[in-house]
C-alpha cells in the first residue's frame, strides 16, 4: 500500500507504540476486552464476538484500509484418495460450506451468503486493501527476516 520504504517507516513508528507482539491473531482483542491492554491490533471477527459478549471495546478499521489474507483449499498431488479429496474440495466451495464459514468470517467468497455480524460494519469488504499475493509470496522470507530483525525483541515467547 505504501511501498516498501514507507511501509517499514510506518512500522518503525507503530513499533514504538507496541507493548508486545502475540503469536495469536485474536489474542490482542481478547486482551483489550479483558482490560489487559488499551489497544489490540487483531482480526475483526473475534473482536466483534468479544464486544457482543460484553467486552468494553470498539472495532475500528484503519482509514487507509485493512489487511487480510485468503483462505485456501487444495489437493496434494499424488494423493491416494483423490475421489474423497475432490468431494471435500467441492464441498468447501459450496453454498452450504460458505454458510458455515459465516460463523467465523464476515466476508465470504460465495456471493450473497454473508449475513451481518453483530458489532461489525456491514461493509467490511470495503475496508480491505488490494493485496498482491504473488508479490507477498515471493518476498515472504525477506519480509519476515527484516520484521524479526527490527521488531522481534517485543514478541512474546513461543510455547
Amino acid at each position: 500500500m505504501f511501498g516498501e520504504e514507507e511501509a517499514w517507516k510506518f512500522m518503525d513508528g507503530l513499533h514504538e507504540n507496541i507493548s508486545a507482539y502475540t503469536h495469536s491473531g485474536s489474542k490482542p482483542c481478547k486482551m483489550a476486552g479483558a482490560g489487559e491492554t488499551i489497544v489490540g491490533v487483531s482480526f475483526e471477527f473475534p473482536g466483534a464476538k468479544a464486544k457482543s459478549a460484553g467486552a468494553p471495546i470498539e472495532i475500528i478499521f484503519p482509514e487507509e484500509g485493512s489487511g487480510w489474507e485468503a483462505e485456501a483449499t487444495a489437493i496434494i498431488a499424488g494423493t491416494a484418495n483423490l475421489e474423497a479429496a475432490q468431494k471435500l474440495v467441492d464441498f468447501s466451495v459450496s453454498k452450504e460450506a460458505n454458510e458455515m464459514y459465516n460463523q467465523g468470517y464476515a466476508v465470504l467468497a460465495y456471493p450473497g451468503i454473508a449475513k451481518p455480524v453483530e458489532n461489525l460494519p456491514a461493509n467490511v469488504a470495503d475496508h480491505m486493501i488490494k493485496n498482491d499475493f504473488e508479490w507477498a509470496a515471493n518476498n515472504r522470507k525477506n519480509i519476515l527476516t527484516e520484521w524479526a530483525k527490527r521488531y522481534d525483541s517485543k514478541s512474546e515467547p513461543k510455547t
